[in-house]
């Protein structure tokens, strides 16, 4: 701990040159504040602040950013992101769609006759139409899947920077930070039937545009997430299937471990955030730990965020809902341990308090302060009331009372503060 604090010192030595378009003062030197949710256990978040001039990198394509992202390397590092990036492009940086990565004599109508529920019957997809697939989906991944390694700072210059198309992935690495940044749209090309999915069947999509896989000591802050571009209700059918092409927009699997997810904005989206990936993972006990403050959620259908194993506050949040395929926002499953304090939620005359919560083999849910459409709401008794019998009643016992946050905003007071300040482009 002593040597990280002692380099985030040296780190705030260093003199940058920021570009006439950035914020006055460096947001890419910024570390997490004490306290600031389960990131802060430990050494806390610190990013890449501790960087040398010659790792401070101010990059505008694919290409600057790969350079920069140099492999997932665990070297501290600040990459700021000026304009938009397109994830989708050559070395050259011309854009590249779905046709350019098909590869194997891949095609969607071949693919689509050959397992049509009707003739291939349940079993697995297989033969040469999903091994061409699987060649040209690992293709595209060669393009859109960026590795963020330790010590990173990852941050939007000004207001606008958008990173479309990517999926940041955040894979065993430690000390993280993702600023300021809209990303958006990581579109699957090459989504894989499964028969058996939901008992009759789905499309299953490769990519989210945050995945954290055994990461630890993650700060994401002011981040914009969304399908922005290529929305999946404007998708065809198939097989009496919505054709996805996206899958979580921040994701946390695999014994990912003290985050803290603020200020952020969740939009437009079906599946927005998973947490704990199994209810066999049995290795994520006592891992998983989570702070959700001051984020938006406007337009998400579900998992805002479903929890297995872990231990997460959820405090201070908005929730805008809309749509008639609305199904929940908090999901109770296998062990989770959600500690969910003065939230609010506004939603239309269809949706009832009792569809807010929803379980899957939980056991517990704290929740206090909850306003709906500007009521006073308890969650628990109300989906305990409501329970059909299929799953068993929720106890208000989680085993846990969080210590790592700031002030806790009353549910009126946070509505108003998340509606002006959450989101890529609003860092006071």
């Amino acid at each position: 701990m002593r040597g990280r604090q002692l380099a985030v010192a040296a780190g705030l030595l260093g003199v940058l040159c920021v570009p006439a378009h950035a914020e006055a003062r460096d947001i890419g030197r910024d570390t997490l504040p004490a306290n600031d949710g389960w990131a802060a256990e430990g050494a806390g978040t610190t990013g890449g602040a501790a960087a040398d001039t010659d790792h401070v990198y101010t990059v505008t394509d694919r290409a600057g950013l790969v350079r920069a992202l140099d492999g997932g390397s665990d070297t501290p590092k600040i990459i700021r992101i000026a304009g938009t990036i397109d994830a989708n492009t050559d070395d050259d940086g011309d854009r590249l769609d779905c046709a350019d990565y098909a590869t194997g004599g891949y095609a969607l109508k071949k693919y689509l006759a050959a397992y049509d529920p009707r003739t291939w019957g349940s079993a697995k997809p297989s033969g040469p139409q999903e091994e061409a697939r699987q060649a040209s989906a690992a293709r595209q991944a060669e393009r859109i899947v960026l590795p963020v390694g330790s010590n990173t700072t990852l941050v939007g210059l000004g207001d606008s920077a958008v990173l479309k198309g990517a999926s940041l992935t955040v894979r065993n690495a430690d000390n993280v930070i993702i600023r300021n940044l809209d990303v958006r749209d990581a579109y699957d090309c090459f989504p894989v039937w499964q028969p058996n999915a939901g008992g009759l069947g789905d499309w299953k999509t490769a990519y989210d545009n945050i995945w954290l896989t055994g990461a630890t000591h993650v700060w994401v802050d002011h981040v914009t997430l969304s399908d922005k571009g290529h929305p999946d209700a404007k998708e065809p059918t198939h097989f009496a299937r919505n054709y996805l092409r996206h899958d979580g927009l921040l994701d946390m699997t695999n014994g990912s471990d003290l985050v803290t997810v603020s200020w952020s904005r969740f939009a437009g989206h079906d599946k927005a955030m998973l947490i704990g990936n199994g209810d066999t993972a049995t290795g994520d006990r006592g891992k998983l730990r989570v702070t959700l403050h001051h984020n938006a959620f406007e337009s998400v259908v579900q998992r805002a965020p479903r929890v297995r194993f872990g231990q997460v506050h959820v405090y201070n949040n908005r929730y805008d809902i809309t749509g008639d395929d609305y199904r929940y926002s908090l999901g109770v499953s296998t062990e989770s341990r959600m500690y969910a304090e003065n939230n609010v939620f506004h939603a239309p005359g269809h949706v009832e308090a009792a569809d807010l919560v929803k379980s899957w083999n939980g056991s517990a849910l704290h929740q206090s302060g909850t306003l709906f459409n500007g009521f006073p709401v308890d969650l628990l008794a109300i989906h305990n009331a409501y329970n059909s019998g299929s799953e068993r009643d929720l106890t208000a016992d989680v085993g846990w009372t969080p210590t790592l946050h700031g002030r806790i905003d009353s549910a009126e007071e946070a509505d108003r503060a998340v509606a002006r300040g959450a989101g890529a482009g609003r860092i006071p």
